[in-house]
């Protein structure tokens, strides 16, 4: 078990003062030491993953060869539950089972999180934890730490998947201490004193979008399949970084170097500079189409500097000198109107950064509020954070996914997310963007992120999901009088994903032409979407790209949908399972979520159900009740 071999447990036996701790360490062999360390005292976490992440990449290649390289065909129907739960005990296709039905019954699910605190109280923690991991526990969520999880993420290896790591974890707050938390993270100190109207009305007008509103303020308002962190200080953000970190280092040393850490940037910094940071990127593409015309970003329009320069004059601009020099370009034209490298790798001052020329004043006016001091050193703070954790997975040869949110952070999350593909994308794709196909402009935020990674040549990675906010972004635009950010109907999405990742597969197709390396482009469909992954499959087969070409990967959550995740590992397509893990009792909103989820896709978790009883009558008729799931499959 070279695998095993490679992870160095570690527990800390006591502390001696400051900075110094003594650490029982087993070694590989199982032999026993005992050190002294004089370092700061950091998480023992960070120092076992660390030393196991070196020993585990240290052991890949013995490892994959203890595997098979075998191949089955893909039933492209999905109805084959023979290749779906071959993974599985016959216990845990029973507990599978059990879950959905419970799943199924509306009165458990609406009151599921006050069920549970009932439960924990009247069962006591021990059987409770022992009841839940018989149950949506075991079914949901891989085990309690980097250590137990381990198993699970060897059998999936051996069956073809590969895993997203995600410390789920959630702190299960108020309504009230949600609110109470959100609008003091997002009104800005210089907005609280302000007694003149913003200068950045006269572009644009105004953005109702980005201005905070109570009803709002607990953003876990119709949301139930994404996790929500509420800001509480700076260093709640440092720690947030540390368990990044341990997930990287998890993924690095448990996963043959094939696995992906997701984060969300809310954990990483105070949420009111993403939200003005949003405003600023909406209110320079109103900019350009009030000085050019057309929509969208300036990049798309393919500009000189010479001519933005000649149309600010027309405009009766005629001091633009201060402006242009920020403005960055390539060959073919604009690229930003602002300097985005160097706002997220130097100390720029954002409030001076972001100014452009006002068409009815004739001067420079300011897109961005003024920001305290202490403000302009948190965002700073917050990109340091977002710097140490890609430089952490680059370091460990580990994929980072940057994961989608709200509307009215999402431009600022984008745009710190494609400067960071900028910098470390120059070899492979480690850093991912979110793209939300409900949204209208998905595919034109798909197009113009591509043409920047071609232009600025950079590895472009991308995961597509349906998203998760659909319900709170309609009930707030119809609030706050904005237009409706999302597509119409559930149709409308699925045209909208399916056009976006042809235009991928498109431009990964003209890659292949052109002879070069077609990885330039990585896209993850993330889907439960039965459709939408059969779709892709025959669109791969149809342009001419295969799973070989490692390019195109499928992602679903643990305990869900496994009759599509599986038979594609199997089949050697590139998929991916979301991995949560962390204590029974810490991620009690995370099962919570996953229970109103499964409520909202009947149609699909009767087909599981469905699949799931005809193996567990398969295995009975052959006599198999006993199986043990032993796999020959080597994940793409």
């Amino acid at each position: 078990m070279a695998f095993l071999r490679g992870v160095i447990r570690c527990s800390v036996s006591r502390k001696y003062g400051t900075g110094v701790s003594i650490y029982n360490l087993t070694l590989r062999g199982g032999k026993s030491s005992r050190i002294r360390l004089f370092l700061p005292f950091q998480s023992c976490n960070q120092i076992a993953l660390k030393s196991a992440a070196a020993g585990a990449l240290n052991d890949i290649a013995e490892n994959k060869k203890s595997f098979g390289s075998r191949r089955d065909p893909l039933d492209t129907g999905f109805a084959d539950p023979k290749a779906a739960f071959k993974s599985k005990t016959t216990y845990e296709v029973l507990r599978a089972y059990i879950v959905y039905q419970l799943c199924s019954i509306n009165y458990l699910v609406e009151n599921n999180m006050k069920l549970m605190k009932i439960c924990k109280t009247l069962m006591g923690e021990k059987l409770f934890t022992a009841v839940m991991k018989a149950t949506f526990y075991g079914h949901f969520v891989a085990g309690e730490d980097q250590y137990k999880i381990v198993p699970t993420l060897k059998r999936l290896h051996s069956f073809g998947v590969k895993p997203i790591l995600d410390y789920s974890v959630e702190e299960d707050i108020s309504q009230e201490e949600a609110e109470k938390r959100e609008l003091a993270a997002t009104q800005s100190e210089m907005q609280v004193t302000a007694t003149q109207p913003s200068e950045a009305a006269q572009i644009g007008g105004e953005m109702p979008q980005y201005n905070v509103n109570k009803t709002f303020a607990d953003r876990r308002y119709k949301v139930s399949s994404a996790r929500t962190y509420f800001y509480l200080n700076e260093a709640t953000c440092e720690r947030n970084v540390e368990i990044f970190q341990d997930c990287l280092h998890a993924v690095a040393g448990a996963t043959y170097g094939t696995g992906i850490t997701a984060v969300k940037l809310t954990a990483l910094g105070r949420p009111q500079l993403l939200l003005q940071l949003s405003e600023v990127i909406m209110r320079a593409r109103n900019f350009v189409s009030e000085i050019i015309g057309g929509r969208g970003n300036v990049l798309g329009h393919h500009m000189t500097a010479e001519m933005l320069e000649k149309k600010l004059f027309d405009a009766g601009i005629k001091d633009t000198s201060k402006f242009l020099e920020k403005v960055v370009t390539d060959s073919e034209g604009v690229i930003h109107l602002f300097p985005w490298s160097g706002i997220v790798t130097e100390n720029f001052e954002l409030s001076d950064t972001f100014r452009v020329p006002s068409l009815t004043e004739g001067r420079m006016v300011r897109l961005l509020s003024q920001l305290s001091k202490k403000e302009e050193e948190m965002f700073r703070n917050m990109v340091r954070r977002v710097n140490t954790l890609v430089q952490t997975a680059q370091e460990l040869d580990v994929r980072i996914m940057i994961d989608a949110e709200q509307t009215y952070f999402q431009p600022a999350i984008s745009r710190i997310t494609l400067e960071m593909m900028h910098k470390y994308n120059l070899e492979k794709a480690i850093v991912f963007n979110t793209y939300q196909c409900y949204l209208k402009e998905a595919i034109n935020e798909v197009t113009t992120d591509l043409e920047q990674a071609q232009r600025q040549n950079f590895y472009f990675g991308a995961k597509l999901v349906r998203g998760a906010y659909i319900d709170q972004e309609r009930a707030r635009a119809a609030a706050l009088g904005y237009p409706d950010p999302t597509n119409p109907t559930y149709e409308a999405t699925s045209d909208m994903y399916h056009r976006t990742f042809t235009e991928c597969l498109g431009r990964i197709k003209a890659l292949k032409d052109k002879g070069e390396p077609p990885q330039k482009i990585a896209i993850m469909v993330a889907s439960h979407n039965e459709d939408t992954v059969r779709f892709a499959i025959e669109k791969m087969k149809e342009i001419g790209v295969s799973p070989e070409d490692k390019v195109i990967c499928f992602g679903q959550l643990l305990g869900m949908c496994d009759y599509i995740t599986f038979p594609l590992g199997q089949a050697g397509y590139s998929a991916y399972k979301y991995i949560p893990y962390g204590p029974v009792n810490e991620v009690l909103p995370y099962l919570s979520r996953r229970a109103m989820e499964n409520k909202g896709v009947l149609k699909k978790i009767q087909k599981e159900k469905k699949l799931l009883l005809t193996e567990l009558g398969r295995r009975l008729a052959k006599g198999k009740l006993f199986y043990n799931p032993k796999g020959e499959y080597q994940p793409v």
